[in-house]
């Protein structure tokens, strides 16, 4: 069992126990911000007088030897080390020698192991706001693209006033702008280097911690040591921004398999985003839109483990942090694929326009518009409620749309209206003069188009 102390204890750790207590297994996940962070770490050593530039040259050729063996496969990383941090520097040991055992100076596996998770975060974070980016694109893309496309808007799952399908994407697109640059903010708080703050109390060795934080691209080092090594808000930050993504998902995802239904028919799935019944040859299921609905509660736990693992832990570092790995690592990658799968599906996917706007001119969207044109010909905002209330009631009963009723059958029920409320009514209308900015109206929408436009050229890549 290869383990980094053992001078203080008299006997073996029992099997169990070593294993129960080692974290290989997954912390392995980390071996080259491991092995860029003790690089970084032996460069500012050497700078300091703490070690030679022989010294220095011998270890850092050493590590370059063990990450280049390790990532053509050479090397495995096997489970007879306790962590990655011991099977670096045993292996260093081993191939150069009394001066590998100084690479481990003037640091802790405290501050070591925050400063590898912090850098792995720091690279997922960077990968999954691309992937949000790329997503938001895409919606950009579909907004410009379906401007004039109607349909049914929604509350209570009931239809409630005409969108379009551009207004209905571009919901979405303000989620995925929010998601992004919540990334951004975590980034500009999390970007500060643990390493040199030792167990818990910095070292009396004279460390350049600017010197590291720079070398590792990090705005400068961390204030307080006990925090330092204690810190898991950056984890707990981005699994909730993460838990957030996951939510917007689940919720597109949501409607997508309503809007794929039979039902509905608004849209359909590319074949490369569905699959089959075994049983039901007719059957084309939404499986990757109901996947990335169902991953949402995996992400929910991870936030929820380590808010709970971290909730009663006293200052400085307890072992109980090494519960901030396994469901992390998993929400990291979880997330990735969501975001990647969901933007290859919605690329692909086949609106039917006709369809929507169909729906929309039968579902007495426009029943709010009608109220409008009495409110505007002075009947009282409350009892042009009630009659357009009863002229619903009418059509129901005779299974007409307002668009279908008779300008008698419209005087009947109120004599204010004139032939002009079939054009003040009309799906056309109800959408084109709704332009105050945020609403689905061509003008309100082009002017939202334009902002995005600005907005993702921006923030490109």
């Amino acid at each position: 069992m290869a383990q980094l102390w053992g001078g203080r204890f008299t006997k073996e750790t029992d099997k169990l126990v070593y294993n129960f207590n080692a974290s290989i297994s997954f912390d392995k996940k980390f071996y080259r911000q491991d092995m860029e962070g003790s690089m970084a770490h032996v460069k500012m050593l050497a700078a300091a007088g703490i070690l030679t530039e022989e010294e220095r040259d011998d270890i850092l050729k050493g590590i370059e030897g063990i990450l280049a063996d390790v990532e053509s496969g050479k090397l495995a990383i096997s489970d007879e080390y306790e962590d990655i941090h011991s099977f670096v520097e045993a292996n260093l040991i081993d191939r150069i020698g009394d001066t590998g055992k100084k690479l481990h100076t003037g640091r802790s596996r405290n501050d070591q192991v925050a400063l590898d998770m912090k850098l792995y975060t720091r690279e997922e974070l960077i990968a999954i706001r691309q992937e949000v980016f790329e997503l938001i694109e895409t919606c950009h893309s579909l907004m410009k693209e379906h401007v004039h496309t109607a349909m049914p808007g929604f509350t209570h799952l009931q239809k409630a006033q005409p969108v379009t399908l551009a207004h209905h994407i571009g919901a979405y697109m303000e989620m995925f702008k929010r998601d992004y640059d919540r990334l951004c903010d975590i980034y500009e708080r999390m970007n500060y280097c643990p390493l040199g703050a030792g167990a818990l109390a910095g070292t009396t060795y004279p460390l350049d911690r600017e010197m590291t934080a720079s070398l590792l691209g990090f705005y400068g080092p961390t204030l307080n040591s006990m925090d330092s090594v204690s810190d898991r808000d950056y984890v707990l930050e981005l699994l909730s921004a993460l838990s957030i993504i996951m939510m917007h998902l689940s919720r597109f995802c949501e409607e997508i398999i309503l809007w794929n239904s039979n039902e509905y028919q608004f849209v359909e799935i590319d074949d490369a985003y569905s699959t089959g019944s075994s049983i039901m040859p007719q059957k084309k299921n939404p499986d990757i839109a109901e996947l990335v609905r169902g991953k949402t509660g995996r992400v929910y736990g991870a936030l929820m483990s380590l808010l709970t693992t971290m909730k009663g832990i006293p200052l400085a570092y307890n072992k109980d942090m090494q519960e901030d790995k396994e469901l992390t690592f998993d929400a990291y990658d979880t997330v990735k694929g969501c975001l990647a799968l969901f933007n290859g599906m919605l690329k692909t996917i086949t609106f039917h326009p006709e369809i929507m706007e169909r729906s929309a001119k039968h579902g007495f969207t426009n029943a709010t518009d009608a109220a409008d044109y009495l409110v505007n010909h002075g009947v009282p905002f409350r009892d042009a409620h009630g009659i357009v209330g009863r002229l619903v009631l009418y059509c129901i009963d005779k299974g007409i749309s307002l668009d279908d009723m008779s300008l008698e059958e419209y005087k009947a029920i109120s004599p204010v209206f004139e032939e002009d409320i079939y054009d003040a009514i009309s799906l056309k209308t109800c959408i084109e003069k709704r332009n105050t900015i945020g609403a689905p109206g061509p003008e309100a929408m082009e002017k939202v188009i334009a902002f995005n436009e600005k907005w993702v050229e921006e923030r490109r890549l």
